[in-house]
C-alpha cells in the first residue's frame, strides 16, 4: 500500500510536465525528420547532409559513447569550458535549424518579400534567415548568462530534434541492432559501472555542472555585472524540471531538486519513430485506391510506437520512484517502442518489408520519399 502511494508522485506537475515534454519531443523529432527529408529530396543541391547508419556504425556508437562517458567522468573539470563553448555553438545551429521552417510560414501568411542579403560560410542568407540566426544567438547567450533551466530545456529539445533529423536508420534490422546495443550500454553504465569504477559513472556525468566561459572572461577582464552571470551551467544534454515546478518558476535560484531525463532517452526512440513514420508515409503514398481491400488497415506503426514510448517512460519513472535509485530509461523504452512495431508488422505480414527497408542506398545524402 505504501508503494502505491509513492506512485502518486507521478501525478505531480513536474512528473506530468516531464512526460508530456518527452512525448512531444519524440513526436516533433520524427515529424521534423520526415519534413527535412522531403525538403532535401526537393533541393538536392543543398549543402546539408543526413547520415544513414550502417551496421558497423550502429555497433560503434555505443562503444564511442562509452569512451566519451569515461573521458567526461575523469577529465570533465579540465575541459568543461571547452565543452560549454562547443555546446553553445551546436545549440545555435540546432535552434536555427528548428526555427528556420517558420520563416516560410510567415512569408506565406503575410506576403513578405525576403531577398538574399549576404553570404556566410558558402551559404546565402535572406533577411529573415539572418533574423532567425540572431534570435538563436540571443537565446543561447541568455542561457550562458543566466543558466536558466527553461532555456536549458529549450536548447536540449532543439538539439534532440536536429540530431534525429540528420542521423537516420535505414531499416528495422539496423534499428533493432542499434537499440539493443544502446539498451545494454544504458543498463551497464547505470547499474554496473559502480562495481568497476567506484561510482555510478552515468549519474555522475549527467549531474556534473560545467564552468561558464562567459563568467571566466568577464572575471578576467574585471567587467561589471559579474554577479549576474552564473558561474556553473547545466549543459543541455538532458531535460530538467524542478520538483517544485510551480513555485520554482518564480524563484531566484538556490538549491533545487530536479527531475531529469537524458536527451538520448528521447533521441534514440525518436530515431525509431522517424523510421516508421517514413514507412507509414510511404505506405500511404503508394495506396492508389483508398477502397482497395489490400491497402493497410488499422492503426499506424507510428502511433503504436509513440503510445508505447509514453508507457515505457511512465514505467521508468515509476521504477525510479519505487526503487529510490536512478533507472536506465532505455531498459523500459526499447521494449515498449520496438516491441509494438515488430508485433504489428508480424500480424500485418509486413515484417520482411520493414526489416530490410526500402531505401536504395545509404549515402550521406538522404533519399527518402517524394513529397
Amino acid at each position: 500500500m505504501e508503494s502505491f502511494w509513492k506512485l502518486t508522485y507521478l501525478l505531480e506537475p513536474a512528473s506530468l510536465t516531464l512526460i508530456a515534454t518527452a512525448v512531444f519531443v519524440t513526436f516533433a523529432s520524427a515529424t521534423r525528420a520526415l519534413t527535412h527529408g522531403k525538403d532535401m529530396e526537393r533541393n538536392r543541391d543543398v549543402l546539408e547532409a543526413s547520415i544513414t547508419l550502417d551496421r558497423s556504425q550502429a555497433l560503434m556508437i555505443p562503444l564511442a559513447s562509452s569512451c566519451s562517458l569515461l573521458l567526461m567522468f575523469y577529465v570533465f573539470s579540465s575541459v568543461s569550458q571547452l565543452v560549454t563553448a562547443f555546446t553553445a555553438l551546436f545549440s545555435v545551429s540546432s535552434l536555427y535549424f528548428c526555427l528556420s521552417p517558420y520563416t516560410a510560414f510567415f512569408k506565406t501568411q503575410f506576403g513578405l518579400t525576403d531577398p538574399f542579403v549576404s553570404r556566410c560560410c558558402s551559404k546565402a542568407f535572406t533577411r529573415m534567415q539572418w533574423l532567425v540566426l540572431l534570435l538563436s544567438v540571443g537565446i543561447v547567450s541568455a542561457w550562458l548568462v543566466t543558466g536558466n533551466w527553461v532555456l536549458n530545456n529549450l536548447l536540449g529539445i532543439c538539439i534532440c530534434i536536429t540530431f534525429v533529423s540528420h542521423v537516420r536508420l535505414p531499416n528495422i534490422k539496423i534499428c533493432t541492432l542499434f537499440l539493443i546495443c544502446l539498451f545494454v550500454y544504458d543498463v551497464f553504465w547505470v547499474f554496473f559501472s559502480e562495481r568497476f569504477f567506484g561510482e555510478n559513472v552515468m549519474v555522475s556525468v549527467a549531474t556534473q555542472k560545467a564552468s561558464n566561459p562567459v563568467h571566466t572572461v568577464v572575471d578576467k577582464l574585471s567587467l561589471p555585472g559579474l554577479q549576474l552571470i552564473t558561474k556553473k551551467l547545466e549543459l543541455p544534454v538532458k531535460l530538467i524540471f524542478p520538483r517544485n515546478l510551480i513555485g520554482d518558476l518564480a524563484s531566484e535560484g538556490g538549491n533545487r531538486n530536479y527531475m531529469m531525463l537524458g536527451l538520448g532517452d528521447m533521441a534514440v526512440p525518436g530515431m525509431l519513430l522517424a523510421l516508421i513514420l517514413c514507412f507509414d508515409h510511404r505506405k500511404d503514398r503508394d495506396v492508389l485506391d483508398p477502397l482497395d481491400i489490400s491497402s493497410p488497415k488499422g492503426p499506424k506503426y507510428f502511433w503504436n510506437a509513440l503510445f508505447g514510448y509514453a508507457i515505457g517512460l511512465v514505467a521508468a519513472l515509476a521504477a525510479g520512484i519505487l526503487s529510490l535509485s536512478p533507472q536506465p530509461a532505455l531498459l523500459y523504452l526499447v521494449p515498449s517502442t520496438l516491441g509494438p512495431v515488430l508485433f504489428l508488422s508480424w500480424t500485418r505480414k509486413e515484417i520482411a518489408e520493414l526489416w530490410e527497408g526500402s531505401s536504395p542506398n545509404t549515402n550521406d545524402k538522404t533519399h527518402l520519399m517524394d513529397p
